[in-house]
């Protein structure tokens, strides 16, 4: 992936400032895949994007994520270091839907996309946003012989076949959800804590957006020169430059 350059990057963020969730993400994925049409962006199987997403933060900031969690236990800060390489794994190309055989049922799904994310992420609560997300995936339900209607799925589905579908899914689009185990140092507990690459993303390229204004406003100072003169100059001579101005 060939990194986006800083006035585009800067784009982004100040795109970004007015929005939220699904929005930034949307913002974050157009600077992963430049060019890419909305609608093909919003129709890719959310891990995809996952991937977009971690391929971008690995050409932008490098391979090392540091992260913070909240021990579930006792509540003390655990703070630890990831290597971003390890994440963003797609999953296998397939044609056609995925099938779960459990019982009486037979149930015939898609990937959940980006945009059937979307969807339920404006539900008004997690039943609602669950029913979405089943009944927008489902390409056909059969319980003993009997085409079940894809939105009474969520009532009707025994709780085994919902856990098959929900590990069907997991394994077909691995990067769609990233869980990390986490060990407490303080009292050794174990927290499941959920790796969100967007937010992550987000926060790094604000921290970025900020410094790298602070810079322009520096150099512009001193020098009289121009924002896109100054984005035009590698890093290292901008932070030479800015050395410079600190010794005068």
């Amino acid at each position: 992936m060939t990194p986006t350059g800083p006035a585009e990057l800067l784009a982004t963020w100040e795109a970004g400032l007015a929005q939220h969730g699904s929005g930034r993400s949307l913002l974050l994925h157009r600077a992963a895949r430049p060019g890419a049409a909305t609608d093909t962006l919003l129709s890719l199987p959310v891990g995809e994007r996952e991937a977009d997403l971690f391929a971008l933060r690995r050409a932008l900031f490098g391979e090392r994520m540091q992260v913070r969690a909240e021990c579930g236990a006792c509540g003390a800060a655990m703070e630890f270091d990831l290597d971003a390489a390890a994440f963003g794994a797609r999953g296998p190309g397939r044609d056609g839907p995925l099938r779960v055989t459990e019982g009486e049922w037979v149930v015939e799904f898609r990937l959940p996309t980006v945009a059937d994310l979307a969807a339920a992420g404006a539900a008004a609560d997690a039943a609602e946003a669950r029913r979405l997300l089943v009944a927008r995936c489902t390409v056909s339900a059969v319980r003993d012989g009997q085409a079940v209607p894809p939105e009474r799925l969520t009532e009707l589905l025994p709780a085994g076949v919902q856990r098959r579908l929900a590990e069907a899914a997991a394994e077909a689009d691995p990067a769609a959800e990233v869980t990390l185990n986490v060990s407490c140092p303080e009292c050794g507990g174990a927290t499941a804590a959920e790796l969100d690459i967007s937010s992550y993303l987000w926060a790094e390229l604000d921290t970025w957006a900020r410094d790298l204004l602070l810079d322009v406003h520096l150099l512009a100072t001193a020098y009289g020169w121009s924002e896109p003169e100054i984005l035009a100059l590698s890093p290292l001579r901008r932070r030479y430059y800015l050395e410079l101005c600190a010794d005068v």
